[in-house]
């Protein structure tokens, strides 16, 4: 079949390269002609595993082309995905569905057949009938359908993800729309993909749905660490001892220093606005929404309590600074407003990240980034693990312990063992554990 992707960004460029993968003719838009330019030489604008690969690929075998013009890529279309960015809007909280209302614009004025115009964007319950009524407003040809069809992609591991998922969500008010899907993802199905077919407004809560409960187990098992660090209990065994229970799940159990990223924190305060449009508070996700926030901003005082209770004068090394590992994605990352609290505190920052420094550049100022872990922790007083990459699992922890001037290690993420730290002549202090002195 032939797709077109409007939108290269994170959905819309995996989205791509992987039907393209299935062996549809994929064509991916977008506006920007820089990034296009960028792809045409091999340049991907995000930076996730495996994806350079699998569009050089679909590239050669001419399943996958990139262009700024709609129009032509249009003309052929079975299948028209709309993947651009749904931000958050300043002021309110709703998602800033702009890019989606003039993509739906523009496609309606290129159509010459019908097609089915798929929302892969995240997107508020009602948006797919604002674009059916906009496609109608403006002239889209007869038998034109609308669907929804929201990605569940992880960053990191969004190519796995999308080829063996753990479930496909189709939202379509007709038959046509349905058979169209059910032909783009058949390939999956001999991995006996579940897929599942719902109304379109059914499909665009789901997605909120989804998010925000996983936002709510996080924000829950923070709130146990912090109780677990008052009474004296382990975290991390009350995560195992909750996770084995086959009705809670041992995922989005780790405690740490709050969650970022593209989706969760955008996807809750959409969530909490739609809940608000028709009367309908979203009170639990409204408590996940102020615990997260209140966690990232207090990070920074356990670096002072590690510090004897002052930042001034001090040196921190920073380790990670994506939201997560495996993606360069800075986006409400919790080393974002960490080492601005360490900075308004009086202390100078060194930082590294395997991949997300370009991207941090923009948003952090008078920070020196390094060129590896060991260069950050240099003349530290302490050293701060915030985002868990593999290469930060196995230090050499005598050697940080030689190299820094302080000995506070503050794991955020609980990668380390106190025992192994203190053996190293550390400090340890983690999340919902012990906090634990070199003798």
């Amino acid at each position: 079949m032939h797709i077109v992707m409007i939108g290269t960004g994170y959905v819309g460029l995996v989205s791509g390269a992987c039907f393209a993968d299935f062996g549809h003719q994929v064509t991916c838009v977008d506006k920007d002609a820089s990034k296009i330019d960028g792809l045409h030489q091999g340049r991907m604008p995000i930076w996730e595993p495996g994806l350079e690969a699998i569009v050089s690929h679909n590239v050669q075998r001419g399943r996958l082309t990139f262009t700024t013009e709609l129009k032509p890529a249009i003309d052929t279309a079975d299948a028209v995905f709309i993947a651009v960015g749904t931000p958050t809007r300043r002021g309110d909280g709703h998602a800033d569905l702009t890019y989606v209302y003039a993509a739906a614009k523009e496609i309606a004025g290129a159509l010459v057949k019908p097609a089915v115009i798929v929302t892969k964007s995240t997107v508020p319950v009602g948006t797919g009938d604002e674009i059916a009524k906009i496609l109608k407003d403006n002239s889209a040809p007869e038998g034109t359908s609308v669907a929804s069809n929201p990605e569940f992609l992880r960053e990191g591991a969004a190519i796995r993800d999308f080829k063996i998922p753990d479930r496909i969500v189709v939202g379509a008010e007709d038959d046509h729309a349905r058979e169209v899907l059910r032909e783009i993802y058949r390939p999956l199905f001999l991995n006996k993909a579940p897929i599942l077919f719902t109304g379109r407004r059914t499909a665009e809560l789901i997605k909120y749905a989804a998010n925000a409960f996983l936002a709510t187990k996080i924000s829950f098992i923070n709130e146990i660490a912090d109780l677990c660090e008052v009474v004296g209990g382990d975290v991390q065994e009350v995560a195992r001892g909750i996770g084995l229970d086959n009705r809670i799940g041992p995922k989005f159990l780790h405690a740490g220093p709050g969650y970022g990223g593209s989706c969760f924190p955008k996807d809750t305060l959409a969530l909490l606005q739609t809940g608000e449009s028709y009367g309908v508070p979203m009170r639990i996700v409204g408590s996940v929404v102020a615990v997260n926030e209140e966690r990232k901003n207090k990070m920074a005082d356990r670096v002072r309590e590690a510090l004897g209770g002052t930042l001034q004068g001090k040196r921190i090394g920073v380790l990670g600074l994506t939201f997560k590992p495996n993606t360069d994605d800075m986006r409400d990352a919790p080393s974002l407003s960490l080492i601005a609290k360490l900075q308004e505190g009086g202390a100078t920052v060194a930082a590294f990240d395997p991949v997300g420094i370009e991207a941090a550049r923009p948003m952090l100022k008078d920070v020196d980034f390094t060129s590896d872990a060991y260069a950050a922790a240099t003349d530290a007083d302490a050293l701060v693990l915030v985002t868990e990459w593999d290469e930060f699992r196995a230090l050499d922890l005598k050697k940080l312990a030689g190299v820094m001037r302080g000995n506070a290690l503050i794991d955020l993420r609980n990668v380390y063992e106190a025992g192994e730290v203190i053996r190293a002549g550390l400090d340890y202090r983690g999340i919902g554990v012990p906090a634990v002195t070199a003798a």
